[in-house]
């Protein structure tokens, strides 16, 4: 019986490497370990793939996703001020968004009232809180647009069809990106850091909640 559960449910063995991972990581924050959650994100959605007959294809959009987003810790991690540096990572960002919208949007499809009402809430908050104190044109740009790109992705992910407990964690990792986001932009726009604390914790449980999503997909 216990080979029996050990063989069935090592995977989560590995997952909760993620875990120890981010907790050296906030002790430390050493990039190596601020990069874990997503790396060995990647590393258990290719073992889940290697062990299937027929990979699942739209998993390489996830990949993409957690590789796009370590580059844009990075960029984040090491911007000093830089504005510029900001905007690459947002741009990196943007596109682990890309793929996690369109994998979602090929696992169901967009829930347009849900995403409509988010979409309107955020914009009033980008345009009352945020945008009068955004002095950089493309900065400005760039933050509009990963508003637009991250409300379409969890969206996505709520229109998402299948195991409720494969979307519901998937939706939940999706959310936990926009709120790290959302408190980054009160932090970077606003000089509001009370809530800083949270950023790193909630957007390092957004990949272990995606990657347990694909874990109990496969399973």
């Amino acid at each position: 019986m216990n080979s029996m559960w050990i063989k069935n449910n090592w995977i989560y063995g590995v997952l909760l490497l993620s875990v120890v991972s981010v907790i050296f990581a906030l002790i430390t924050s050493n990039f190596i370990f601020k990069s874990g959650s997503a790396g060995i994100g990647i590393l258990i959605i290719l073992i889940l793939n290697f062990k299937k007959e027929k990979p699942s294809k739209d998993t390489w959009l996830i990949i993409g996703a957690f590789l796009f987003s370590i580059a844009g810790d990075w960029f984040m991690s090491n911007m000093n001020g830089d504005s510029t540096m900001f905007t690459k990572g947002i741009a990196l960002f943007f596109l682990a968004h890309l793929g996690y919208l369109f994998f979602a949007k090929l696992n169901g499809q967009i829930k347009w009232r849900f995403t409509s009402i988010l979409l309107a809430l955020f914009l009033l908050f980008y345009f009352l809180v945020l945008f009068p104190s955004i002095n950089d044109t493309i900065l400005m740009l760039a933050a509009l647009l990963y508003l637009f790109i991250s409300c379409f992705s969890l969206g996505a992910s709520v229109g998402m069809k299948g195991d409720s407990k494969v979307k519901w964690t998937y939706v939940f990792g999706i959310f936990l990106i926009l709120f790290s986001d959302t408190i980054i932009s009160l932090t970077e726009f606003l000089g509001y850091n009370k809530l800083d604390f949270l950023i790193l914790p909630t957007y390092y449980l957004a990949h272990i909640s995606i990657t347990f999503s694909l874990i109990k997909r496969q399973g």
